[in-house]
Parts: structure tokens; C-alpha cells; sequence
């Protein structure tokens, strides 16, 4: 058992629940995922089974989400799991009102999650410590956002704002609806989410957990192939007794790669067609060196 599901995370299960699930599933312990989703949030979540947990580092970072930001309304939480602290009509918002404001959401901006998230701080989780009524310092954090489109726009009881957003790892959309809600003076939160792109897996591409397991009671499930995912990647092709010698951890001189410099990650794979693992290039004068990082097929 070695490869990745893409799976499509339910409401109401945290991503804890679905590794748990996919445990009894498949009747294996090691089983990861690539990316914590709140239990509110639905959509992609990459899901690693057997020794393809030791690759979740090198999957491509950027992800992609459906958001609906709710204005007018402030929660304990920034989505509508917490407590409403304040609201306010905001029948006369419009989208002319938004727009303007979306360029100051986009490339490296400053971001303070919420407080309610899973960030470490003295190895307790900030949601835990905000439960037990513990003040909160919430550290500022640089990330990432490459795009922000928007989808739709209503009014019913509370004006909506439907986006798509691209960005990199470590973005909290909830605290984007916070901080538009703010500039907008009526405050904001997050209404809906889905991510549609995680660690390379697309959301058309998800099986629910109840499509999982009807496959694998069929015997017609099979998991996705690291190559797959990692083909952001280089990769180098070894003879047979040169990748019996870097699984076995010894360092294999190669020619130079193009465009792979000094500590660059890239796949190993023998002649065969065999996937070895991960490797660290060490570039010499002459030549490049191959030092195994992540050994998969010992």
C-alpha cells in the first residue's frame, strides 16, 4: 500500500476523522494528510497511504478555494461555527463597493490568522488555549495570494461575495473575509468553503469517503502514484546497481543536471521504472553528487 487519494473532505469531519477513516478503510496504519481543512470546509484533501507520508513535504504547495464571504457579519471564529459578535444591514453594499479592495489581498501580504486555528504556540494549539478563555496573541505571518476572482455577488439576508482564490501555503481565507469585512467597515466572515487544488490534486479528480469505499468493496481501488503528484520535480533515472547503491544510502556521482543547482530536491527512479525516492543534489566541480534524503524502495 503506497501512493495518495485524493479525497473529498465532508462538512462537519475534521481531516483527523477522515485519516481515521481511511485507516479502517484500507486496514493500514500509516496513513497521513496533506493539509489540515477546518470541519467546516469541504473539498481536497490529499490523503497518504504506507511509506508515501515520508513524501508529503515535496507535493507542490499552492492551493486553490471556492469562498463565500458573508459582510455584515463579526464571529468569535471568523466563519459561521462561532459566536456572531456584531451585524449590521448591508443591504446597500455592491459589488463596486468590493472590487477596489481585492488588490489589497493580493501577492505578499501580512496576515493574522484567527484565533481559533491550529497554529502551534508552546506546543498547545491557539483554538485550545481560545477555549479554555486563555488571551490569545496571535503572531502577524507573511503569505502568499496569487489570485483572487470573483465568482458572484447577492444580497439576501446579508450581502455575499463569491471568490476564487489561489495562494500559497499557510493563507486563512477566514481571516481574509475578517480583514475585507473590515475595510469595508461592516465587518465580514466565512460563510462556505471549498478547496478545489491541494498538494497537486485537483477537486474533479476527489472520491467522497462512501465512493472510496464502494470501490475498494469492489476491488477496483487503486492509489494514485507519487509520480503523479510530484512532477513539479526533476527526475533521474539510475541503472539497476546504481539505485541498489543509493537505497542502500551510499552517494552516486552523476553528470550534471541543467538547471538543478546545489541542494535542489528531485525523484529517483531506476531503469526499470522503479520510484527509489528523494534525493539532495551536492554539486562538485565536475559533477553532481546524489545523497538519498527519502529512501522509498529499500
Amino acid at each position: 500500500m503506497f501512493g495518495f487519494i485524493p479525497l473529498n473532505k465532508p462538512f462537519g469531519f475534521t481531516s483527523h476523522d477522515c485519516v481515521a477513516k481511511v485507516r479502517r478503510l484500507l486496514n493500514i496504519k500509516k496513513v497521513g494528510h496533506g493539509g489540515t481543512l477546518d470541519p467546516a470546509a469541504t473539498g481536497v484533501l490529499p490523503i497518504a497511504v504506507g511509506k508515501a507520508t515520508r513524501l508529503l513535504p515535496f507535493l507542490p504547495e499552492n492551493k486553490a478555494y471556492k469562498a463565500t464571504i458573508r459582510f455584515g457579519m463579526q464571529t468569535t471564529t471568523d466563519d459561521l461555527q462561532g459566536e456572531v459578535i456584531k451585524s449590521q444591514s448591508t443591504s446597500n453594499l455592491t459589488i463596486e463597493d468590493i472590487k477596489p479592495l481585492l488588490n489589497d489581498f493580493l501577492g505578499e501580504i501580512e496576515q493574522i490568522p484567527p484565533i481559533y486555528s491550529a497554529i502551534q504556540r508552546d506546543g498547545k494549539r491557539l483554538y485550545e488555549l481560545a477555549r479554555k478563555g486563555e488571551t490569545v496573541e496571535v503572531p502577524v505571518r507573511k503569505v502568499r495570494v496569487d489570485k483572487i476572482e470573483v465568482l458572484d455577488f447577492y444580497i439576501e439576508e446579508f450581502a455575499e461575495l463569491v471568490v476564487n482564490i489561489e495562494c500559497g501555503p499557510g493563507t486563512y481565507i477566514r481571516a481574509i473575509a475578517r480583514d475585507m469585512g473590515e475595510k469595508l467597515g461592516v465587518g465580514g466572515t466565512l460563510a462556505a468553503l471549498t478547496r478545489t487544488k491541494s498538494c497537486g490534486m485537483m477537486l474533479s479528480e476527489t472520491l467522497t469517503l462512501e465512493e472510496l469505499e464502494k470501490k475498494i468493496e469492489q476491488e477496483k481501488f487503486s492509489l494514485n502514484k507519487p509520480e503523479l503528484l510530484l512532477k513539479h520535480l526533476p527526475s533521474i533515472t539510475l541503472s539497476l546497481e546504481e539505485g541498489k547503491r543509493w537505497c542502500q544510502g551510499q552517494k552516486i556521482a552523476i553528470d550534471t543536471i541543467n538547471n538543478v543547482s546545489n541542494s535542489h530536491i528531485i525523484q529517483v527512479n531506476n531503469e526499470v521504472g522503479e520510484f527509489l525516492g528523494m534525493s539532495q543534489i551536492i554539486s562538485k566541480d565536475t559533477h553532481q553528487i546524489l545523497k538519498p534524503k527519502v529512501v522509498i524502495n529499500e
